[in-house]
This record gives structure tokens, sequence and C-alpha cells, in this order.
């Protein structure tokens, strides 16, 4: 069966300490039958940031809203709306609005990652 939804009726995990000032919504995961992927939405607010950290999955992210640095091990990349970026497993990261508005970006991860 397929199954639809609109983000915003999705509700938000809100991270706000030092270690990330972010939201995220799971819009696709277990609770609708995902066996493989999980697909989240972040919000970023204006100086809003993910933890800079690794783990053994990679990352599909897609830039909807904002200006977004991305911070890998020995580079860095700023995000526009339309980018698109692939994280490998095992290599740090972190996400961080550079932007004078809320940043958005969808973030595809496997299962294993949890939601």
């Amino acid at each position: 069966m397929i199954k639809v939804g609109h983000w915003k009726d999705v509700k938000p995990i809100i991270y706000d300490d030092e270690n990330a000032k972010a939201e995220k919504r799971v819009l696709i995961g277990k609770k609708l039958g995902a066996e493989n992927y999980v697909m989240r939405l972040f919000m970023l607010p204006v100086g809003g940031y993910t933890p800079y950290h690794t783990h053994d999955w990679e990352h599909e992210v897609f830039v909807l809203e904002g200006k977004i640095e991305l911070k890998g091990e020995n580079e860095t990349y700023t995000l526009e709306p339309g980018f698109f970026a692939f994280v490998p497993p095992n290599v740090k990261h972190g996400f961080k609005n550079v932007g004078d508005t809320q940043a958005k970006f969808i973030c595809v991860i496997p299962t294993k990652g949890g939601e």
C-alpha cells in the first residue's frame, strides 16, 4: 500500500544544546513500513548546526532552503538549494546554517542508522 503525508504533519524532534541546534522530522521510516532507508527533514535556524560526528553508515543529502556549510575531515563545502552531497561511512561531518534565513535539507540514511 502506498503511503503519503505532509512534512508539517510530522512531529519534530528538537535539538537545542551545545551539541546541536536543529529540528528533525522522520518523514519515512519504520512507522510507514520502510525496511531499507529512512528519509529525514532537517531544519536549522540561523546559526543552527548538527554535531560534528562520524558513524558507519552513509548519508545522502539534498538542500531545499538556505545556505549550509558541510564540514568534512579535510574539506568544507557551502551548499545552497539544489545542491546534494554524499557523505560516505566513517567520515567525520557536520552541517551548519551559515545563511541569514532558516536552512532545510533532506537526509536519507539506511535503516541501520536509526531514525
